[in-house]
């Protein structure tokens, strides 16, 4: 990313964007407080957002729905049409920021053309009766009854594989309520966090939900760019960002693993939860990857097949930054994936100067997001501050881009040093924190007490 372009980025038309994100927030307020009982600020964030999608296809539904919902009538139909309104609202606040990068990149996207497959026919009542019954409690509202009345019908959609994705969703919104109850007594509620797991939901429990897109089978060279580690207490989720050389072009795409874990597992070691040594090797020996008929969704999504992949010859992630990343075509998001806080775009900065925790170009500042610096690596915040060039993801947060590091070029004692957050994949490579791991090695301790608890 060069000076012009950052500064075309950073100071882009937003109009519009303040005034839908205000909408939502102050619908985001009335679910917090209930919609059982809908005060006069409730009912004009309903009519708020009924004015703000009038000139859309949701136009009618959505302005019965808060006509009924004012009046004190609460049905399936009617959270619905609210829910499809505050994801509109998000997806056109995503749409704005994403056209604004693209231009400011030169980035070439293609229009969404993934059409899902044939809806679920399996019965989603029982999730939508729970999630009605949050919508008029409002989390607020919610006590431990309410929270664990989620686990019944988590285990009943968990039977069906076309229903685990709104099961998987609904066991991770009820976890939260549940350690929060009585959400009374918090201090600070998580309004617009728990509005998109709940709209979310209601949306992914209609019967007339479209399933999944289906993959198509692609083959060529995969260039890895980074790695974006995201790490839980129970799970942790590898995201590797890279493009892909093909007979029909060059494309931005990205592989997701997952992986359960347990608390105790952290840093070097959550690598060694992944069976995916061809993956892995790529990004800690920095090599390319030769593709056979991958499966790949239209939102850029490859569905990773080891036995689909083979390593390739050495790629400095770099260099590919620098010369194909600018020419690969972006996949379009996926409906339900145009939120502000799904954007995560690949980008190189260079020649920059780290000033009070931002990349500095010609004056204009990009602030670094080291609170995602994941522990399973060598990138700290320390080689970020020492920096001049950085493959990254550009994420839009709290009214602000930011940079989160993948890899970065640094100055150290007066030697270049590349670091990235992938180079440990296959093990560190820093002899201490190696001696460190050996002797603490929580995921073998684990292994050994399973394999005795299986033997007795």
């Amino acid at each position: 990313m060069l000076a012009a372009q950052l500064s075309t980025l950073l100071d882009g038309d937003g109009d519009g964007l303040a005034a839908a994100l205000d909408v939502t927030d102050s619908l985001d307020d009335a679910l917090a407080n209930g919609l059982g009982r809908l005060g006069d600020p409730g009912r004009a964030a309903l009519t708020a957002l009924a004015a703000a999608v009038g000139g859309s296809p949701l136009a009618t539904s959505v302005g019965d729905a808060v006509g009924k919902l004012a009046a004190g009538t609460v049905a399936d139909e009617y959270l619905a049409a609210l829910a499809g309104a505050r994801a509109a609202l998000f997806g056109a606040a995503h749409d704005a920021l994403l056209a604004r990068l693209d231009h400011a990149l030169g980035r070439q996207r293609v229009e969404w053309t993934g059409a899902g497959t044939d809806a679920a026919a399996v019965p989603l009542a029982a999730a939508r009766s729970w999630l009605t019954e949050l919508a008029v409690a409002g989390w607020r509202g919610v006590d431990e009854d309410l929270a664990a009345a989620c686990a019944p019908v988590v285990a009943a959609l968990l039977v069906d594989p076309r229903t685990r994705r709104l099961a998987v969703l609904l066991d991770g919104f009820g976890a939260e309520l549940r350690a929060c109850a009585p959400v009374a007594t918090m201090e600070l509620v998580p309004v617009r966090r728990w509005g998109d797991l709940w709209s979310r939901a209601v949306l992914l429990a209609q019967d007339t939900w479209p399933g999944p897109a289906e993959p198509a089978p692609v083959s060529g060279r995969l260039l890895p760019l980074g790695v974006d580690v995201h790490e839980h207490a129970t799970a942790v989720q590898l995201q590797v960002h890279g493009v892909l050389e093909g007979a029909d072009g060059v494309r931005s795409v990205r592989t997701s693993l997952v992986a359960a874990k347990v608390d105790t597992i952290v840093g070097p070691a959550v690598w060694s939860l992944f069976d995916a040594p061809v993956l892995l090797g790529a990004l800690a020996e920095h090599r390319a990857l030769a593709l056979t008929d991958m499966p790949l969704l239209p939102g850029g999504d490859l569905l990773w097949r080891e036995g689909a992949a083979r390593p390739g010859e050495p790629a400095d992630p770099f260099t590919a930054a620098r010369l194909i990343l600018p020419t690969a075509t972006a996949a379009a998001p996926p409906p339900l994936d145009r939120h502000p806080a799904r954007l995560a775009e690949p980008v190189l900065v260079e020649d920059y100067q780290v000033i009070d925790g931002a990349a500095v170009l010609d004056g204009h500042r990009l602030r670094f997001d080291l609170d995602r610096l994941p522990g399973c690596g060598p990138l700290t915040p320390a080689l970020v501050e020492g920096s001049t060039g950085c493959i990254g993801l550009l994420r839009w947060d709290a009214g602000e881009w930011l940079l989160q590091p993948l890899a970065v070029q640094a100055t150290v004692r007066r030697k270049p040093v590349v670091a990235a957050t992938g180079d440990w994949a296959l093990g560190p490579t820093d002899p201490k924190v190696a001696k460190a791991e050996a002797k603490n090695d929580a995921v073998s301790v684990l292994r050994e007490r399973a394999g005795r608890l299986l033997r007795s």
